[in-house]
């Protein structure tokens, strides 16, 4: 016998669970964002939720930072400060988005609490970022990663406190700390 047992899965309960998720992120915030009122939202019983997503914290990483395809990464124009302040501008745009803002600080909480979920982030995100940013800077993984990690650190904190306030100001002052870090001789 081939294929799988039972029925079929309807993708338009996928769409609705995560639709659900994202509207009670803005709504209600990520500890407000339960299981069972996603369930209810979304018009789906607990255990469908379960079959697909084993975790809280899995159900709003999809909501939040799922994609059916991943980010395009700026193009590299041979300005590295300008290729820099792209990234900051498309990290801060992406992460101050109100369902990914609304998300971060419980996801943060959840990270710290258990480390295997951060990594599976990592492994589902993170690692082609990281290597478009060795790309960057001409294979220098050292300082990509330096450079990565200061980007992330401060577009989250931005995000989740300021969101895009004054946001200009802060891609052009991030690019510059980024790009004198980059150029950096203590790396």
């Amino acid at each position: 016998m081939t294929g799988a047992m039972g029925r079929p899965r309807d993708p338009s309960k996928d769409v609705a669970v995560l639709t659900a998720v994202r509207e009670l992120l803005v709504e209600e915030g990520y500890q407000g964002t339960t299981v069972l009122a996603v369930a209810r939202r979304a018009g789906v019983g607990a255990p469908t939720i379960y079959r697909r997503w084993p975790t809280k914290e899995a159900l709003v990483e999809d909501a939040a930072f799922g994609h059916p395809s991943p980010v395009p990464m700026p193009a590299p124009t041979g300005d590295l400060r300008a290729d820099l302040r792209e990234w900051v501008a498309m990290f801060l745009d992406w992460l101050a988005q109100p369902v990914t803002r609304a998300a971060l600080p419980g996801l943060i909480t959840a990270y710290h609490h258990d480390e295997t979920l951060y990594e599976r982030l990592v492994l589902r995100s993170e690692t082609d970022v990281r290597a478009a940013m060795v790309d960057l800077l001409d294979g220098d993984r050292r300082r990509a990663d330096a450079v990565f990690d200061f980007l992330v650190a401060t577009t989250v904190v931005r995000a989740m406190t300021r969101g895009l306030t004054d946001r200009d100001a802060f891609c052009d002052r991030t690019a510059d700390a980024l790009f004198a870090l980059a150029r950096s001789d203590h790396l």
